[in-house]
C-alpha cells in the first residue's frame, strides 16, 4: 500500500514539475523599430506621399476655383438685398439666390466627395503598407534573435544596438517596390432580397 501510495504522489509530483516548466517564459529579446523612419524613408512610401501631397493641392485648387465665383455672386446677391431696403425681392433676384444655393451646395458636395476619396486612398496606402510589415517584422525578429519588438516612441530609452529600424526599412523596400494611390471605389450597398 505504501508503495502505492509513493508511486501516487510520485507521479503527482513528476507532472506538477512538468507543468511548471510548461509554462516558463524565456528571458525577452527585445527589438526596437521606428516606424516613423520607416513610413518616411520607404520609396513607395515617399512616392506615395508625394502623389497625395499632390491631389491634397489639387483639391484645394478646385476649392478655391469653385468658392471665388460663389462668393462674388453671394455678394453681388447681398448688395441687391440690401438695395431693397426691407422689401420683398423681386422674382428674378429670388431666383438668383436660389440658383447660388443650389450651385454652392453642388460646390459642397464635390469638395466632400473629392475630400473622401483622399481619405480612403490614405487608409489604402496605409493598409498595404501595414499588410507587408507583419510578415517583416516576424522575419527581421527571427533574423536578429528577438522575441519581441518595440515601436521606439514607446520606449523611455534603448540602445543602438537594438535598433532594427534600417532592417525593417530595407525589407520593406523589397517587398514593396510600390503602392497603389488610388483607393478602389467603394462597394455599392446592395439591397437585401427576401
Amino acid at each position: 500500500m505504501n508503495k502505492l501510495l509513493f508511486s501516487a504522489a510520485l507521479a503527482a509530483s513528476l507532472s506538477a514539475g512538468s507543468a511548471a516548466n510548461a509554462q516558463a517564459i524565456p528571458g525577452a529579446i527585445v527589438a526596437v523599430v521606428d516606424l516613423e523612419k520607416v513610413t518616411s524613408q520607404c520609396t513607395a512610401c515617399k512616392t506615395a506621399a508625394a502623389t497625395l501631397r499632390s491631389q491634397i493641392a489639387g483639391l484645394q485648387t478646385r476649392e478655391q476655383a469653385l468658392t471665388t465665383p460663389l462668393q462674388t455672386e453671394q455678394k453681388s446677391i447681398q448688395t441687391a438685398i440690401d438695395a431693397l431696403s426691407g422689401k420683398e425681392p423681386d422674382a428674378a433676384l429670388q431666383a438668383r439666390a436660389k440658383a447660388w444655393e443650389t450651385k454652392r451646395q453642388q460646390a459642397a458636395q464635390e469638395i466632400g466627395r473629392q475630400q473622401d476619396q483622399i481619405k480612403r486612398n490614405q487608409a489604402y496606402i496605409s493598409q498595404q503598407i501595414q499588410t507587408k510589415l507583419g510578415p517583416i517584422y516576424q522575419q527581421v525578429m527571427q533574423k536578429r534573435g528577438a522575441n519581441v519588438m518595440v515601436e521606439i516612441g514607446s520606449t523611455l530609452a534603448t540602445s543602438a544596438t537594438l535598433d532594427v529600424s534600417n532592417d525593417v526599412l530595407a525589407s520593406l523596400n523589397a517587398a514593396l517596390p510600390s503602392v497603389q494611390t488610388t483607393a478602389p471605389a467603394a462597394a455599392q450597398q446592395q439591397p437585401q432580397g427576401r
